[in-house]
């Protein structure tokens, strides 16, 4: 390792563990914050919540570990900016993709270490914390009762509406389930308009001080016809007094672990067994509802009748033909009731097969968020390295604010997808990936700039296009207007001789698109006496090509955008009647778009081959990205094209 790598490393690694431990201390304070309910008022032995925390700080490690290799990026190059070691090392001949060489096999070493310590750590942490969250929840579930939801303790399932109090043992609306002798049913239901809880301190004793409620239980006798009559006994009371006794539930084992199959406590290995079981059980879901509907259908029960001498295979009139009143009356009556029947079970099934692929997608995220975190340790290191040098500023102010807004942009960004995911609305797949995948193009941007040494932002680069589209005059440009007054013979005369006239080459292209505004072609300026090379005529026909098939594009967009957009109004809005046709002629409109902007496209490439400056054609994937946004690769490209045309019209002329 030379000097310079050994300088640059120590001292990226200096401030990634300064700011890794910091983010780390933070995240850990925010989890005791956030899980503080679940730990006070439990006598917990300080092992426990020693345990607790060690088991929960690998899980912070995909929030933490990107945000300290951004953050640590941005300082610990911005301060060699700022400092002028770049300058000093670019005076030597060493480029920033040098310096950033020895640093970059470190971050990838470290991303490949972020996978196992993801494929193999993360999930041990999952399962204890999972594990010992339920197990700390078993401690005095008196302090846990959440009101407006059934919280379970022992044999009792008790909610209640509100709970207030000093102490808040007072409670409101209570209502308790308790479990039968088969420990699985609710044979009896107490209900009281206000209850209390008396325990004392420390007590493994429950108390709770039901008053003015009913009290409404099954009876099970042993004779079976007495059975069926399903007979009860119901009571009121002024006050009861329930004691659970909590002895037993507070003898909790803390290393117990009744959970492990959870879809964030596997590795890729177990992960890639239960995806396949999943798949299959799935599958074979789909399967027998299918056979179950094919079963109701009735189509098995009814057969065609003999009685008419037809070939069912060749025959080709209506179905009921073949059937007499009375059958068709019956099939009819048949087809009715299955689809009734159908569409329940349809309906039925639906919440079963979603939650299905939910937890199936679930896994599939748990599989490729493994991998992704890796990859998007380096794509931030690309992405905080430049951006640090073009900033120019280390230390903690400037670095710290722009770092935590890329990673609340990466972040949230990863969220959305996540989530989106989940419920099936986003390729599972490509989800874990998608955050990475869109800082990839900055990353690939901001080392390009970093390397050319060019700043962060070049305005004149953004804002001179956008002029052109729009027509907009700089200070220096020269306007062209007072040719609209001059006849033909002028205009022919100011083109072949605009030097001696004190014009700039550029009035030549614009005498002659005047010239063409009143009707004359190409071939009548030729025979006027205006000396034009024959090839401009291919040029300029190719141009009028793309423009026809360009506009055409256009409108189709526009209209395509349009419809879909008023699609989801009218679909909000439940008007049925619209929303087909709205999406049908929006399909239709965006294939024809799709279809004459690859013609635009074909014009485009045929024109700068024909003028030989194939170099000058514009980027295929900047074309397939500007497909979705025409709007502005139309405005784009045409002011593109109108340029390079003037340059080959110029030319052109002898």
């Amino acid at each position: 390792m030379k000097i310079l790598d050994r300088y640059i490393l120590t001292t990226y690694l200096k401030t990634f563990i300064s700011v890794f431990i910091i983010l780390m201390l933070i995240f850990v304070l925010q989890t005791i914050w956030l899980y503080i309910k679940e730990l006070a008022g439990k006598d917990l032995d300080i092992i426990v919540i020693v345990k607790f925390l060690a088991y929960f700080m690998p899980k912070l490690i995909p929030l933490v570990l990107p945000l300290t290799i951004l953050l640590a990026s941005i300082m610990v190059f911005g301060s060699f900016a700022e400092n002028y070691e770049f300058a000093a090392m670019k005076s030597t001949g060493i480029s920033l993709q040098r310096a950033m060489s020895g640093l970059s096999v470190f971050i990838v070493i470290l991303g490949i270490t972020t996978f196992f310590f993801s494929n193999n750590v993360i999930p041990w942490a999952e399962l204890n914390s999972y594990n010992l969250r339920r197990n700390i929840a078993k401690l005095k579930p008196a302090m846990l009762l959440a009101e407006g939801q059934f919280n379970t303790v022992g044999n009792y399932n008790i909610k209640f509406v509100d709970k207030y109090g000093d102490r808040d043992q007072f409670l409101k609306d209570v209502t308790i389930h308790v479990k039968g002798k088969d420990n699985r049913s609710n044979a009896t239901v107490i209900k009281s308009k206000t209850g209390e809880l008396a325990s004392e301190k420390d007590s493994n004793v429950l108390k709770l001080i039901l008053n003015d409620g009913h009290y409404y239980s099954d009876v099970s006798p042993e004779n079976r016809k007495s059975r069926i009559r399903k007979p009860f006994a119901k009571s009121t009371f002024e006050t009861k007094i329930i004691n659970i006794d909590l002895s037993k539930l507070n003898n909790v084992d803390f290393d117990e672990q009744s959970k492990t199959d959870k879809y964030n406590m596997l590795d890729v290995s177990g992960l890639n067994k239960t995806i396949d079981s999943l798949v299959v059980k799935y599958g074979d879901e789909h399967k027998t509802f299918s056979k179950n509907l094919h079963l109701r259908s009735g189509l098995n029960r009814n057969q065609i009748p003999n009685k008419k001498e037809i070939d069912s295979i060749s025959y080709t009139g209506p179905i009921l033909d073949l059937f007499n009143t009375k059958e068709k009356v019956k099939m009819v009556d048949v087809a009715s009731k299955s689809m009734i029947s159908s569409k329940q079970l349809v309906i039925s099934k639906d919440n079963t097969m979603k939650n299905s692929k939910t937890w199936l997608n679930r896994h599939v995220i748990s599989l490729h968020e493994k991998f992704a975190l890796g990859f998007a340790c380096v794509i931030l290191f690309f992405v905080g390295a430049p951006l640090g040098a073009l900033i120019r500023k280390g230390g903690i102010g400037l670095p710290m604010v722009i770092a935590i807004l890329l990673f609340l942009t990466y972040h949230f960004i990863g969220i959305f997808a996540t989530n989106s995911a989940k419920n099936g609305g986003f390729n599972p797949i490509i989800a874990p990936w998608f955050s990475t995948l869109v800082m990839l193009p900055l990353g690939i941007f901001l080392t390009k700039r970093a390397t050319a040494d060019r700043g962060l932002f070049d305005f004149d680069g953004i804002l001179e296009p956008i002029k052109q589209v729009f027509n907009i005059k700089g200070k220096n440009n020269v306007d062209y207007k007072f040719l609209t007054d001059y006849k033909e013979d002028e205009l022919i005369d100011t083109i072949n001789n605009y030097d001696a006239l004190g014009h700039d080459e550029n009035v030549r292209f614009s005498a002659i698109e005047i010239l063409h505004s009143k009707g004359l072609s190409t071939l009548d300026l030729r025979i006027k006496g205006l000396k034009i090379s024959k090839d401009y005529d291919t040029t300029e026909a190719l141009k009028k090509d793309y423009n026809e098939h360009s506009r055409f594009a256009w409108v189709l967009y526009l209209i395509g955008i349009s419809l879909l957009i008023l699609f989801f109004v009218f679909k909000n809005n439940k008007l049925n009647s619209l929303i087909s046709p709205a999406i049908e002629l929006s399909i239709t409109s965006l294939v024809m778009y799709v279809i004459y902007y690859i013609k635009s496209i074909i014009n485009t490439f045929q024109f700068y081959t024909y003028i030989g400056k194939t170099k000058k054609k514009p980027n295929i994937l900047l074309l397939i990205l500007g497909l979705p946004f025409y709007f502005i690769t139309y405005l784009f490209l045409n002011q593109k094209m109108k340029d390079d045309l003037r340059l080959n019209c110029l030319e052109s002329l002898k």
